[in-house]
């Protein structure tokens, strides 16, 4: 018995000793690879990497910028059945445990003994967050010891629920899903709270090997491996048995979705992406910033939808180019190769490629890409009369023969009525910026017909010409020294010579006609180019110059010469809407801005907007040409112009300078008034509103056409044109190709917009004057009419001569 108790005491003393030694030898462990271990700090501070995400004003998902689609979900968000699918496959002890799982590992340890190898997973879900997070993949013992130390660490660090949330977030589930969340949008378009328990099953199927066992990449190893979660679910009393049953027999439906984009506005998109990448580097792509811009939704389909509609038009009066492609189908064609060749032809615009089977008189059978059959009709293409050039087209055809042959490759559309008819890809391009005057946010921007047949953003890069658009600044110029809205020009030819270029210029109306003396009003209202030749020359080129520029122009892209006058400047479309928005707004300079505010992947802002705007009751500012803002770099003035990182305190409002008066301003929206009422924008009446302004632009040529108008709310300008300068065709002006898709935006954006008219401001009188001399006269004078005036600039009252037939003169 004495032995007996010897023994056992020896063996205690043994145990005990081993097992200090082995508390020594883990706390050496410990301490030599505690370097290594990430701090508490790093572990509470990691930061999941998630994409770049845009959205419009509204919350509309305009673009995903990253290459790991992820989607951060809090813990209370994700679906109880969802939770316990991992916790089922992966680690059914893990609210018990404390980092590490003793069974499991001496399950693995045993395996290791009795076969040589690993076959069974002994990593809590712990330890694998560890491995994924904070170590690397090697399968070494020093890794395996480092995750030990780290889960327990992690354990201490962060609850339960914390280290269930970041697994289920940071989870690799394939094909560039990283969490549930968005494997949930991947593989089934759905958010977590639409899954099935069988969805739900199947997303824990992945984790062991992601890249192999997926449901798209291996349908049925992904079923075998869902089926084994629900059977360890049922076995743990997650679920019943009649849940378990109708989830094994349900069909798994799952495929590759892509982002669920809800609005298209590329241009941007990128506008967006490349600001980001200058503010933050790669880090925009993979810390989760969220950007808000100022894009209201609404709008900006609109505009898409009426640049392409107005590009299509212009395009169909120019007659059809003919067929993108032909096959020879006399021979045995192969169809279905020919239709796997379609689908590699460019889809843009919600155009598609069709191949020409069958011509009759009236019909057309055409197969598109997937395979399905479609009847053209000669109605919907006889439009196709052929193209010669842009100033010619060729005899109207006759029946469908006369527009196109078997075998040829066409572009087709569905139209207004759901049907497909002919179509083509047009070759004109067109912009369209719309904003707020009063701050400078932009509503819609779009930079050409189809982003992915061109990614050049002409609506912030090209320059073009806006013509007859300039002359509402000028005439703003010419209203600020000396001249009034009766002022006689005489409209009449002039020859100027140009001694750098060593000929001679003769400027001519786009009518080729003279009118002789014309009242400063009817100058922009007809749009009379020798008219504003003469105002700039009289108030001189270099005070007409310096007045352009209070309008945020870059002084490199307005020359000091005559021909300012006529809009030869080159310049962006967005530049003419800073510079129609000082009319809109009653004066005031602003800046344009596309991004309202950045947040991070907690949700927290890093960046909002500040900016000028529009501010009746703040102090009055004014500036000169050397504090205003020009466009040299677009991104930055639509993002960066007067704003900082998000201040500390209440925020107030800065105030916008006032760069032209307020009697100005309304003096030359009068103008633009009549311009809408009886001038060249006169189809914009169609709207039937009567607090629109604006003003056609059409450059030497027909080379860019134009329309610059807006509404106390809305500014838009709309350009349309070839991207290498060439000549739309006679008649070809602003009035009829830009406008109509003017006109076609602002019915969506001015929808439910009051009409609002100016009050007349006190510095201005009205008086009655002679329609051709503009001096004052009595009222109720025949041919008189009521003019706007500064105070103390009326005109003096003379007697009333005949006004001469200038075209006999000339």
């Amino acid at each position: 018995m004495r032995k007996l108790l010897k023994f056992i005491w020896f063996m205690t003393k043994l145990g005990l000793f081993f097992a200090v030694l082995g508390i020594i030898l883990i706390y050496a462990l410990y301490k030599h690879y505690e370097p290594e271990l990430p701090s508490v700090e790093a572990i509470k501070d990691y930061k999941l990497q998630v994409p770049l995400r845009v959205y419009s004003k509204d919350g509309q998902l305009i673009s995903v910028f990253g290459t790991k689609r992820r989607i951060p979900a809090r813990i209370e968000d994700i679906p109880l059945k969802l939770k316990q699918a991992y916790i089922a496959a992966e680690d059914a002890s893990f609210y018990d445990h404390y980092g590490f799982d003793v069974k499991g590992i001496l399950r693995a340890v045993w395996q290791i003994i009795t076969t040589g190898k690993k076959q069974g997973g002994g990593s809590t879900i712990t330890q694998q967050l560890t491995r994924n997070v904070f170590l690397t993949l090697d399968q070494t013992w020093t890794r395996k010891i480092k995750e030990l130390f780290l889960a327990i660490k992690l354990e201490q660090t962060i609850s339960k629920d914390e280290i269930l949330e970041l697994y289920l977030n940071k989870i690799a589930l394939g094909h560039r899903a990283y969490g549930v969340a968005a494997a949930a949008e991947v593989y089934y378009g759905k958010t977590l709270n639409e899954l099935t328990l069988a969805e739900m099953a199947m997303l824990a199927a992945p984790p062991k090997a992601p890249s192999r066992i997926n449901p798209v990449t291996s349908p049925e190893r992904a079923k075998q491996r869902r089926d084994y979660v629900l059977d360890r679910m049922l076995d743990l009393g997650y679920i019943t048995q009649s849940e378990h049953n109708e989830a094994i027999q349900a069909e798994d439906e799952a495929y590759v979705h892509q982002p669920v984009v809800a609005l298209n506005a590329p241009w941007v998109a990128e506008m967006v992406r490349t600001e980001m990448v200058a503010r933050y580097g790669d880090n925009a792509y993979t810390d989760g910033y969220s950007v808000i811009t100022t894009i209201d939704s609404e709008k900006q389909m609109a505009a898409e939808q009426a640049v392409k509609k107005g590009l299509h038009a212009y395009d169909r009066r120019h007659g059809y180019r003919g067929p993108i492609a032909h096959y020879d189908l006399s021979t045995n064609a192969n169809l279905e190769t020919i239709s796997e060749e379609l689908a590699s032809h460019p889809k843009p615009g919600g155009l598609q490629a069709a191949l020409i089977l069958e011509l009759e008189d009236e019909l057309a059978l055409a197969r598109l890409s997937d395979g399905q059959d479609i009847t053209l009709t000669f109605e919907t293409s006889a439009w196709a009369v052929p193209h010669i050039n842009n100033y010619r087209v060729g005899n109207k055809p006759k029946k469908m023969q006369d527009i196109m042959k078997v075998g040829d490759v066409v572009m087709v559309a569905r139209n207004d009525d759901g049907n497909f008819e002919l179509s083509q890809i047009p070759k004109a391009q067109g912009a369209l910026v719309s904003l707020n005057p009063d701050d400078g946010s932009l509503y819609a921007l779009v930079g050409g017909y189809d982003y992915y047949l061109s990614k050049f953003n002409r609506a912030t890069q090209a320059k073009r010409q806006p013509g007859s658009g300039f002359k509402p600044i000028i005439y703003s110029a010419a209203i600020d020294n000396g001249l009034n809205a009766a002022s006689i020009i005489n409209d009449a030819p002039i020859v100027f010579e140009d001694s750098s270029l060593e000929r001679t210029w003769r400027p001519e109306n786009y009518s080729e006609k003279f009118f002789g003396p014309t009242r400063l009003r009817e100058g922009i209202v007809k749009s009379r180019n020798l008219v504003s030749i003469r105002v700039l020359e009289r108030i001189g080129v270099r005070n007409g110059r310096d007045h352009i520029l209070k309008f945020g122009f870059n002084p490199d892209d307005v020359p000091a010469n005559l021909s300012i006058s006529l809009g030869t400047p080159n310049v962006p479309v967005i530049d003419m809407s800073q510079a129609y928005a000082i009319f809109a707004n009653g004066g005031y300079a602003i800046s344009p801005y596309l991004i309202e505010r950045i947040t991070n992947q907690t949700g927290d802002p890093v960046y909002i907007h500040q900016g000028p705007e529009v501010c009746e009751s703040c102090p009055a500012m004014t500036a000169n040409n050397d504090e205003l803002v020009t466009t040299t770099n677009t991104n930055e003035l639509l993002l960066n112009i007067n704003s900082s990182d998000l201040p500390e305190g209440p925020q107030s409002v800065i105030p916008a300078p006032r760069v032209i008066s307020t009697e100005n301003q309304f003096i030359i929206e009068s103008f633009m008034k009549d311009v809408i009422t009886r001038g060249t924008g006169v189809k914009a009446q169609v709207l039937e509103r009567n607090d629109l302004a604006g003003k056609t632009g059409t450059a030497n040529e027909q080379r860019d056409t134009w329309f610059n108008g807006y509404q106390r709310q809305v500014v838009t300008n709309v350009w349309v044109g070839f991207d290498t300068p060439d000549s739309l065709g006679h008649g070809e002006v602003g009035g009829r190709v830009a406008l109509p898709i003017w006109i076609d935006y602002m019915r969506v954006a001015l929808k439910d917009v009051p009409e609002w008219q100016r009050p007349i401001p006190p510095g201005i009188v009205q008086a009655p004057i002679d329609k051709t001399t503009g001096t004052l006269v009595k009222h109720g004078v025949p041919d008189s009419m009521i003019e706007y005036f500064k105070v103390g600039e009326l005109p003096e009252e003379k007697t009333v001569e005949n006004k001469p037939d200038y075209n006999d003169l000339f």
